[in-house]
């Protein structure tokens, strides 16, 4: 109890100071978002297409991103995979409000608010999952020890993954990237993915490219339909099951409160040191050990743009492919959207913003965030 107490006076404490300082924060968000922040509003009818009124904790409510840019529509895509930027949300089946399906009461923490169909409805394009042996299947959990218990598990992975599917099926010009964290045993994952009707959509290993090479274009990968790119955690499954081995592929950042430093990005301990270039992939962690959505506000704004900053000069100035965030659609003002609108500018055509990638002239110049 003493211990419960006291991590709940922590939490209370850090998100009332951090309130408290919001409006400096908020003001330093400004310059990165000015254009996406509308002023105060009651209602989403006060707010353009695109956005949403949202008051993060004690401040007004403000017009802030809910949709993303798409960058295939806007410009194309005919580059290289690694050559554009992708929304990525930290465990994506984590989401608050799900029911139990245990029937016993979870004891863990919420990293979302919104399933996986509206988080890929909304523009994210890879979701961090942890598969975990339970009850004779596959399940997602947040678990520790390398086991899911019936107070840690969320459900089913057969469900997520099949939303998943449907996503893939109704949209044939998307793709959508899996990182595992994986505790499963060998072959359970191949009969999920064959039972959620996902084979069809997979993207072979041996078309993955080793020391820094580039991927195959996306125009390619749509239309062979090789549109799930799949990577796990164990080593040894790339070769049993052809699941890519994630550090094989990309770098990555420290996770938690160990890669929100400012000024620093230390890569986590699987990973090859944040500059490895014979690694074509970057993925950039920004989310908290333990998740608190007020202060995710602040995360997902100026604080996160200055991170992927810094991940770009220590990654030997390279931009992140994939940054990851709690709360994906909370924020100051353009929060991860504006992030990713500003990877995919950078990698795009050297602009912090991809909106400026279009020639001047062109009809797509016109074009808004996210789809009609």
């Amino acid at each position: 109890m003493g211990l419960h107490l006291c991590l709940f006076i922590t939490i209370y404490l850090s998100v009332s100071a951090s309130i408290f300082n919001a409006s400096s924060a908020l003001s330093e968000a400004e310059n990165y978002d000015e254009q996406a922040l509308f002023g105060e509003c009651s209602s989403a009818a006060d707010c353009k297409a695109g956005f949403y009124c949202f008051s993060c904790g004690l401040l007004d409510s403000k017009c802030v991103r809910s949709m993303y840019t798409d960058q295939f529509q806007l410009l194309n895509n005919s580059l290289p995979f690694n050559k554009y930027a992708y929304l990525t949300t930290h465990n994506s089946y984590s989401i608050e409000g799900e029911p139990s399906h245990t029937g016993v009461p979870r004891l863990t923490f919420y990293n979302q608010e919104d399933n996986v169909t509206q988080q890929l409805n909304n523009g994210v394009r890879a979701l961090m999952l942890d598969t975990y042996d339970f009850e004779g299947d596959i399940w997602l959990c947040h678990s520790f020890g390398g086991k899911c218990y019936k107070e840690t598990a969320y459900g089913p992975a057969n469900e997520t993954l099949k939303e998943i599917e449907a996503f893939l099926s109704d949209n044939p010009s998307e793709i959508v990237t899996l990182i595992l964290e994986d505790y499963t045993k060998e072959g359970g994952l191949t009969q999920a993915f064959t039972k959620a009707g996902l084979m069809k959509y997979w993207f072979p290993v041996s078309k993955m490219p080793r020391s820094g090479k580039d991927w195959p274009l996306v125009s390619d990968m749509v239309a062979q339909s090789t549109r799930l790119l799949v990577f796990t955690s164990i080593r040894s499954k790339e070769k049993a099951e052809g699941i890519a081995y994630q550090w094989n592929y990309m770098v990555e950042n420290q996770y938690g409160n160990g890669g929100m430093t400012e000024g620093k990005c230390p890569n986590r301990g699987e990973s090859s040191p944040m500059n490895d270039t014979t690694k074509s992939l970057v993925l950039v962690n920004h989310f908290r050990s333990i998740p608190l959505s007020p202060l995710s506000c602040m995360d997902n704004s100026a604080s996160l743009l200055k991170m992927l900053n810094t991940c770009h000069a220590d990654a030997g100035n390279r931009w992140a492919n994939f940054v990851a965030v709690d709360f994906y659609k909370r924020s100051e003002g353009g929060g991860s959207f504006q992030a990713v609108d500003v990877l995919n500018g950078e990698l795009l055509c050297g602009s912090d913003d991809v909106h400026d990638c279009v020639p001047a002239g062109s009809p797509r110049a016109a074009a808004s965030y996210g789809r009609d």
